[in-house]
């Protein structure tokens, strides 16, 4: 999950499977085992998902945190108070808040909203967000109208997405919204689903 979280950074999920499956197949998604490979031959598997060298580095600079931190033994980061991991991911060189908060939420279970690309596309067509709204704003207005909780967190962030790469994309398909009636921003600029966009 960790690596994935990295993995996907600028990149389409499909790359990121494919990258996954070449560190599957080699047996090195422990992080021990991952650990052991040089950065020019985690580079070369992950390079399906784009920006290889980068995200090498990253994930170097991830499985430095993990040796120092917790000896490769992941448990033990799972009893440090949610906002001290947090803070200590992010000090992870190449780890940034959208990184960390799919860290924090979906290898950790700890309830961190995850805002993305496709949130802020979404709430600011909506009316709700500025695009270039602070990722720390969006996060907290998230927070504020939401239970605190990790299963409606992964939920409402998976819906998201799904509605960010299906449908509400750069070039939106709102015929096909399940959400236009609400959106503000619906307006001639979209394309007939008939024709495919």
């Amino acid at each position: 999950m960790m690596v994935g979280a990295v993995l996907t950074q600028n990149t389409a999920w499909a790359n990121v499977e494919k990258a996954v499956a070449n560190l599957r197949k080699k047996n090195c998604l422990e992080p021990g085992k991952m650990a052991a490979l040089s950065r020019r031959d985690l580079a070369r598997l992950i390079k399906p998902a784009g920006y290889f060298n980068v995200k090498a580095r990253r994930i170097k600079h991830l499985l430095d945190f993990l040796s120092s931190e917790c000896g490769m033994d992941i448990a033990l980061l799972k009893k440090v108070r949610a906002g001290k991991l947090r803070e200590k991911l992010l000090s992870v060189n190449g780890i940034g808040p959208e990184t960390c908060d799919s860290i924090l939420l979906y290898a950790f279970d700890r309830p961190f909203f995850v805002i993305d690309a496709y949130t802020k596309r979404i709430f600011s067509r909506l009316g709700l967000a500025r695009e270039d709204i602070p990722y720390g704003e969006l996060q907290d207005y998230f927070t504020a109208n939401l239970p605190r909780s990790v299963k409606i967190y992964n939920e409402y962030h998976a819906l998201i997405v799904k509605l960010g790469k299906d449908i509400c994309r750069k070039k939106p398909l709102c015929g096909a919204c399940p959400i236009r009636e609400y959106c503000r921003n619906s307006r001639p600029v979209c394309y007939n689903t008939n024709k495919g966009g």
